[in-house]
């Protein structure tokens, strides 16, 4: 099989989808709008550089506010800032220069959390200050327990220092060892919108596909000393070119504008590579099916959106529910999002993922196995 048809038809197809404006404005600048805002809106940097902001107002002398602040501030995730008035707090929270805002009046136990919007900084920060004061009230009433059985105020405090000294030894794990939570910001949403927006810029230009039919640019191909498996292949090459350099761009342009660490090269590779064939099946797929270039925009990008959603590429799996979790199962997308989160742990490889990169090699060998098929039978009708 000689090569020279098959680099000519790659050729002819990229020349024609750089001509295409609105594509390339969907392939170069919509993925990063869209990491941006989503990624502002999960929390920011997911490095774990950033700490989200939290303004506190309390008194110093009193040991409630004393006792939460040593929690929060004892945390890794939470930048506490101490602030004199309440009217401080609340404007910060509003103008977004605080994720939440606690409230501690002094001599109270009623603490006031500020919050004007449920983002994911904002949710993450609630979470947090939950558990911090959660733990100070178990505390404090581990204390009035100790004293209504008799001991006195210093022996009650020993207790409950010696019982916190035996708590701090229990550490609670998810199931199956990860070592730490989905991570959010643009952490999270760089790896979802290179999946989404491969497959979607992939289903996209499906419609060349369609076109070149119409135009009869395959009948012509076939007619000349080329052979069918050349113009097969020269067209899955073009769609998987495509697919690459849309992955490719949102991973080095994400390392460099909001500082994504995707991990372990060769795993990230290995995942990334596999969903792009899995892109390049459904493409040629869509692009064989439709009658008319017209369709594949309209069905194409719809249902990889679709596909994006139960797969978890649009908001955390977690806030799903356990039905579209499972669901997110049948699509590509949920085994790219958990091989691409699994990766930015540390300590994790290729050999994290072998069952994710399967599955999507699974699939993509399904997909471009039928796509084929569907497709060498409307070149044999067209002639």
């Amino acid at each position: 099989m000689s090569p020279s048809p098959v680099r000519a038809l790659v050729a002819a197809n990229l020349r024609r989808h750089s001509r295409d404006k609105v594509g390339l404005f969907f392939m170069v600048v919509m993925p990063f709008v869209t990491i941006l805002f989503v990624g502002m809106a999960l929390g920011g940097s997911g490095s774990g550089q950033d700490r989200i902001p939290v303004g506190v107002v309390a008194r110093d002398s009193d040991p409630v506010a004393t006792a939460v602040l040593r929690r929060l501030e004892a945390g890794p995730d939470l930048a506490i800032e101490r602030m004199d008035t309440e009217e401080q707090v609340r404007s910060g929270v509003r103008t977004g220069a605080l994720a939440a805002g606690l409230l501690i009046p002094p001599g109270s136990t009623d603490l006031e959390l500020v919050m004007t919007q449920t983002n994911g900084s904002g949710m993450a920060a609630r979470g947090m200050i939950e558990v911090a004061v959660g733990k100070v009230a178990a505390v404090l009433e581990a204390v009035r327990a100790a004293e209504a059985a008799g001991a006195s105020p210093t022996e009650a405090e020993a207790l409950v220092r010696k019982a916190q000294a035996s708590s701090a030894q229990v550490a609670v794990s998810t199931s199956g060892g990860a070592e730490s939570s989905t991570p959010r910001g643009f952490a999270y949403t760089a790896p979802a919108n290179v999946l989404l927006f491969t497959f979607v810029n992939s289903m996209a230009v499906a419609a060349a596909l369609a076109e070149s039919r119409r135009l009869g640019m395959i009948r012509r191909s076939l007619a000349g000393p080329v052979r069918e498996r050349s113009v097969l292949l020269g067209e899955v090459l073009s769609r998987l070119i495509i697919a690459v350099v849309q992955a490719c761009l949102i991973m080095v342009v994400s390392t460099l504008m909001f500082d994504v660490s995707w991990g372990d090269p060769v795993g990230v590779a290995a995942v990334v590579g596999s969903f792009c064939l899995v892109s390049t099946g459904a493409a040629v797929l869509v692009g064989s099916l439709v009658r008319s270039p017209s369709q594949a925009p309209a069905i194409g990008p719809p249902l990889g959106i679709v596909l994006g959603m139960l797969g978890g590429c649009l908001w955390p799996r977690e806030v799903a529910g356990e039905t579209l979790n499972m669901i997110g199962y049948l699509v590509p997308h949920g085994w790219g999002m958990d091989a691409l989160i699994t990766l930015t742990k540390p300590g994790k490889g290729l050999g994290s993922v072998l069952i994710e990169v399967a599955v999507l090699l699974g699939m993509a060998v399904l997909l471009l196995g039928v796509s084929l098929v569907v497709f060498r039978r409307r070149m044999r009708t067209s002639n």
